[in-house]
């Protein structure tokens, strides 16, 4: 069972990895259908008729680099559930991916409310002075991911340094 579960997880990280890149690069194309998706998820008092093409081109470069930093961790994972599905269990290469995916979920979870400050930022330039806005958020969600991360972190490492126990040992049979 456990090899059909990787093979799930594998490919719904390339589906996550192919339609994430695909949809940056079409919002690249087409602007105006981020600034409609920016406009609905963003929970922010923007005075949205001030916000300029450049703007727009800003957040979409911002959310892109938030995104990639998603899409790095689910390619690590993707490696590591690929072997887990080919029975390859305990491995250097697979605890290795899987740290280096919790490392990108960390880095992920900790930069999101760097994003929402930087979002609220850029899009509130152009409100007149005393309306501009730096909007700072960190709530639960961003904790349980957060620790969620350290666990898989702490836990790929002991496998890493597992697996370097285990063949010093074999070194002496």
């Amino acid at each position: 069972m456990a090899r059909y579960f990787s093979i799930l997880v594998v490919w719904g990280c390339v589906a996550a990895l192919l339609a994430g890149s695909a949809g940056m690069l079409y919002f690249l194309v087409d602007i105006e259908a981020f600034a409609r998706l920016a406009q609905n998820e963003i929970h922010m008092a923007i005075r949205w008729e001030t916000v300029t093409p450049a703007q727009w081109y800003g957040l979409w470069a911002l959310t892109t680099v938030n995104v990639a930093i998603g899409l790095a961790g689910l390619f690590y994972l993707r490696r590591a559930f690929l072997n887990f599905a080919r029975g390859e269990f305990f491995d250097l290469s697979n605890s290795k991916d899987l740290r280096l995916f919790s490392v990108f979920l960390f880095v992920q979870a900790v930069a999101a409310p760097l994003y929402h400050s930087l979002a609220s930022v850029l899009l509130s330039w152009n409100h007149a002075p005393g309306q501009k806005m730096l909007s700072i958020s960190f709530g639960s969600s961003e904790l349980q991911v957060i620790l969620l991360a350290m666990i898989l972190w702490v836990i790929s490492d002991m496998l890493v340094k597992g697996v370097a126990l285990q063949r010093e040992n074999q070194q002496f049979v």
